[in-house]
């Protein structure tokens, strides 16, 4: 059973930063194989593509709209993925998931996500 467990979101304003964490319960060698992603998703609307990062970190994809604003990255020995995102807006208020795709690729769409986690709540007041 694959867990995935996210942290870091709450209520901030607009032009704040926050770093969502999440941590993986399967092994090292086995998240080592896995492409991760963050999505969101706000109220009414569909769930969308954050960013994603490759097994080993080097290849990483962003959705325009936080391009230049978010970062991913991971700690394959802590399995962990992270996104800081700074210069926040009222938009980017949504649930915030993490995903686990099993390829040594870059997931870039939620359909090709094997695991996911609960999500945490990102709101930013403006």
């Amino acid at each position: 059973q694959v867990q995935l467990v996210e942290s870091g979101g709450e209520l901030v304003q607009a032009g704040d930063s926050l770093r969502l964490s999440c941590a993986c319960s399967v092994a090292t060698f086995t998240f080592r194989s896995y492409a991760m992603g963050w999505f969101r998703q706000a109220p009414g609307k569909e769930r969308e593509t954050v960013a994603a990062i490759n097994w080993s970190g080097g290849r990483t994809y962003y959705t325009d709209s936080v391009k230049g604003r978010f970062t991913i990255s991971r700690d394959n020995a802590k399995r962990s993925v992270y996104l800081q995102m700074n210069s926040l807006k009222p938009e980017d208020t949504a649930v915030y998931y993490c995903a686990a795709d099993r390829t040594l690729g870059l997931g870039y769409s939620s359909n090709e996500y094997d695991y996911w986690g609960q999500g945490t709540q990102v709101t930013v007041s403006s």
